[in-house]
């Protein structure tokens, strides 16, 4: 499993000209699944999440989680974050999962991440095209892997 993850002041995503979801304060999850991807995956990436320590506290320094600041969380899956250019210039996303299994392991990742915040978290709609609307905050933007945990 694969994050981009961006502090944000606010993000909303649309499709066909439509609003699906918007935030103020906050974390935009970029996410996207390998085939292997399972529950362990999941698990340990909402609880990094959760955790993670990127708000300023009252000195500046980026010491407080989405919990402490109760800020708010929009997650957007996409299967490009798996995208390889080894070879020529045409992107091969040959890593990604296929929407039958990608759509699940999203779906389960959402209700992980609401059970590690305690609150609800926004999505897109799984498979459509969208438009990405936010102000990066800092900015402050973060890779994550489940299979290269730092």
């Amino acid at each position: 499993m694969r994050v981009v993850v961006q502090r944000v002041a606010s993000a909303r995503v649309e499709a066909a000209g439509q609003v699906l979801a918007s935030i103020g304060c906050g974390l935009l999850i970029l996410a996207a699944f390998e085939e292997a991807d399972a529950d362990p995956d999941i698990a340990w990436m909402s609880a990094k999440l959760a955790r993670l320590r990127i708000f300023p506290d009252a000195a500046g320094t980026m010491n407080r989680s989405l919990i402490d600041v109760q800020g708010e969380a929009l997650a957007v899956s996409q299967f490009t974050l798996f995208a390889s250019t080894r070879k020529g210039n045409r992107p091969s996303w040959s890593r990604a999962a296929r929407p039958e299994v990608a759509q699940p392991l999203f779906d389960r990742f959402v209700g992980s991440l609401e059970r590690a915040l305690g609150c609800r978290v926004q999505t897109g709609e799984f498979g459509a095209d969208m438009q990405v609307h936010l102000i990066n905050d800092g900015p402050v933007t973060i890779s994550i892997d489940s299979r290269c945990p730092e």
